[in-house]
């Protein structure tokens, strides 16, 4: 999810000060990873291709996936919004503000084997992101572009001479400044998102999107704080998992629902009801909007969020009160214990191990349980505590990231 120039340009680090005071209120560590803090409808810009996300310049964030490449690179970190309105939260006034407010993109040239350094140098003299063109791109030339975000009325010239001192640069980098109108992240932040193709006939399109293919499956989205935007791979595995096993007219729980993509998936595809379940109500938000953009009826999508008092313990305990469920909509849930033909979590490890007996638990006997948001290497584990409940264990990779899957035993 992420920067402000091309789509495919998704590493970020949060370097700069202005970065990480307009990110502060909103980020939080939870069962997704990074994720957002619940100001509606700001997005923290996180990062979708499996390289590190580093804060400070500090070691890569846990789990942070690693492998496939994308082009160019992208350093920055802003809470931006994708949608036309501003926050609801009188607590996200001051830094929307910041956000709306002018700023500076400056276009750097400089050799090519100098980009790297200098652009981590950029961020600790002022500049809110840096972007590096690609550098496979300009294979024959000697030059690469670098273009910076600064805050409105940073001294520009002083922050780049600075820099390109501290990197050990012999030149003073040429460069030009053009300021930023109002209000344009929206539109920056929309143009990051492509559609995202899963296989021929299922796409994930974000809502101001066209799909590209109107006879295929397509899932509508408004990509924003949950988790679910259909670029990460393991929302990929879970949905090639969906496509395999559903026939027609089956029970779906999508554990952990964040935008309700696999719920609507599963529907779209034919199962007959799809649930969903999630500790933020960010999430749950999120999933039922989610679900009437793509023209569902609340009687076959339903979306809970788990209360305060049947939280487990690995879960943040800041659940808004005003969010949670009625009682009968928990009795609901726990009725429905035992009687789902299929069961997807796509969640951390640390909860898929302490949550197995309970996310197995909503399949029925002879019912289809994957699990995934788990690296390859972490494989094992997992496998080590679900084959004590599931037979004919199999599992699938996708850059670097794995889904495990098998059958509930008797």
């Amino acid at each position: 999810m992420l920067p402000l120039a091309r789509a495919p340009l998704r590493r970020l680090l949060l370097s700069s000060p202005l970065a990480l005071s307009l990110c502060a209120p909103y980020t939080t560590v939870g069962r997704r990873g990074l994720g957002g803090g619940g100001v509606s409808p700001l997005l923290l810009m996180l990062s979708a291709r499996p390289s590190a996300c580093r804060v400070g310049g500090g070691s890569p964030a846990a789990g942070a996936p690693t492998g496939a490449s994308s082009r160019g690179r992208s350093f920055c970190a802003c809470a931006v919004s994708v949608d036309d309105g501003a926050p609801s939260s009188s607590a996200a006034g001051s830094v929307y503000d910041d956000v709306a407010a002018p700023y500076l993109s400056v276009r750097i040239r400089c050799r090519k084997e100098d980009a790297e350094l200098l652009s981590e140098s950029l961020l600790c003299f002022g500049a809110c992101s840096v972007t590096v063109d690609d550098i496979t791109d300009a294979a024959n030339l000697d030059e690469i572009s670098i273009t910076t975000i600064y805050a409105h009325g940073e001294n520009v010239g002083s922050s780049i001479s600075n820099a390109a001192s501290s990197a050990g640069l012999d030149y003073s980098p040429a460069y030009e400044t053009t300021v930023g109108k109002q209000c344009d992240w929206v539109t920056l932040v929309q143009e990051t998102y492509e559609s995202t193709k899963v296989i021929d006939d299922l796409w994930i399109i974000p809502k101001w999107k066209t799909p590209p293919d109107p006879q295929a499956t397509n899932i509508i989205i408004n990509p924003g704080l949950a988790f679910g935007t259909g670029e990460h791979p393991t929302t990929k595995l879970c949905l090639l998992f969906l496509k395999e096993v559903i026939k027609g007219g089956e029970h779906v729980m999508d554990y952990g629902t964040g935008t309700g993509v696999l719920g609507i998936a599963a529907l779209k595809m034919g199962a007959a009801l799809s649930t969903g379940i999630d500790i933020d109500p960010q999430a749950v938000r999120s999933a039922r909007e989610n679900m009437l953009l793509n023209g569902m009826d609340s009687d076959r999508m339903l979306v809970h969020l788990v209360p305060t008092g049947a939280e487990p313990s690995c879960f943040s305990s800041s659940i808004d009160k005003s969010e949670e469920e009625k009682p009968g909509s928990n009795l609901e849930l726990k009725s429905s214990k035992g009687t789902h033909d299929i069961v997807a979590a796509n969640i951390l490890l640390n909860p898929l191990l302490e949550l197995v007996e309970d996310i197995v638990g909503f399949a029925k006997t002879g019912g289809t349980v994957a699990v995934s948001g788990i690296l390859c290497e972490q494989v094992p584990k997992i496998e080590k505590a679900y084959s004590r409940y599931l037979d004919n264990l199999s599992v699938s990779e996708m850059d670097g990231w794995a889904c495990l899957q098998g059958t509930r035993r008797a």
